[in-house]
């Protein structure tokens, strides 16, 4: 399993793991946007979040699962990081 750099966008991964033991499946995160603006997400393995730069938010990935919802995204800072 290829990990990816912190914030990395998602095309070209193999698998990515969220959590230990819990694998996302690339093709499913390729296919995901977010919510508000529509636009592709980056990747945070570090977090294991997905960040939406345009939003400014990171949507959390629990038990493998991406949590694709504004209520329980995380505001980012200025910079657009955490």
């Amino acid at each position: 399993m290829k990990a990816l750099p912190m914030a990395e966008n998602v095309a070209g991964a193999p698998e990515l793991a969220a959590q230990p033991g819990r694998v996302v499946d690339r093709k499913i995160l390729e296919l995901l946007v977010c919510p508000v603006t529509k636009q592709p997400l980056d990747y945070d393995a570090v977090r294991g979040e997905l960040i939406s730069r345009a939003a400014r938010l990171a949507y959390p990935i629990r038990n493998g699962i991406p949590v694709m919802l504004v209520d329980e995204a995380r505001q980012l800072d200025e910079s657009g990081g955490g």
